[in-house]
């Protein structure tokens, strides 16, 4: 099991850490993201801040949150272009003239009160250079191709790219899907997950379905 209370969760044979690579919610302290445990990112150029790398219009204070399940895993380029990014839209023109005068900021962002959250379910891989748009929410073991543009709904299990990214194919059946959200591995405790790893790291293909169904009402409470 990875140490979700190391910056740094890999470690090389050598005793040293793997620097580019960072436990989300011990690098990140913004109020408006949700991050689940051992989710992580990845980047060739480590950043000081991540939460501005990762989601550079998401101001601290914004009217809409971002969240990233437990367990996600995000490449180098991934960029989440939450709500607060907008532009007016509804007059002449876009240019966001208040941004410049301070005494008509205040009133300006409340205009844009009750914008979309952004959600990421559990165990999903945000590949490299993917690019997920405003109020995206992507189920559970989600799989996000490079360079994909996402958008909207994203079903469990799926794998999706292209721009606009579209769903290339499910993992599993939906037999197999409803069983594994049943399960919610990544809802267990980290002794119970620690014991269930060699199971759950086999591919669901190839696990009868009545041991799913074993493990799954092992689940604690």
């Amino acid at each position: 099991m990875p140490d979700a209370a190391a910056r740094h969760p890999l470690v090389f044979p050598d005793g040293t850490a793997h620097r580019q690579m960072v436990n989300l919610a011990v690098a990140i302290d913004h109020p408006n993201w949700r991050i689940g445990r051992n989710a992580y990112a990845n980047d060739f150029e480590p950043p000081g801040d991540w939460a501005a790398r990762l989601a550079p219009y998401l101001y601290p204070g914004a009217p809409e949150t971002l969240t990233i399940g437990p367990f996600c895993q995000i490449a180098h380029g991934a960029r989440f272009i939450t709500a607060s990014a907008n532009h007016p839209m509804d007059g002449i023109s876009t240019y966001p003239f208040p941004v410049f005068d301070p005494e008509a900021l205040a009133s300006y962002r409340d205009g844009f009160a009750g914008l979309p959250d952004t959600v990421i379910g559990p165990d999903c891989w945000i590949g490299h250079g993917a690019l997920i748009l405003p109020g995206a929410r992507l189920g559970a073991g989600v799989i996000v191709g490079a360079g994909a543009v996402v958008s909207g709904e994203v079903p469990p299990c799926a794998i999706v790219a292209g721009n606009p990214a579209r769903v290339i194919r499910r993992r599993f059946t939906e037999a197999e899907i409803e069983m594994l959200l049943a399960l919610a591995w990544w809802d267990w405790p980290d002794d119970r997950l620690a014991a269930a790893i060699p199971h759950l790291a086999a591919a669901i293909p190839h696990l009868a379905a009545r041991d799913i169904a074993a493990l799954a009402r092992e689940k604690p409470a």
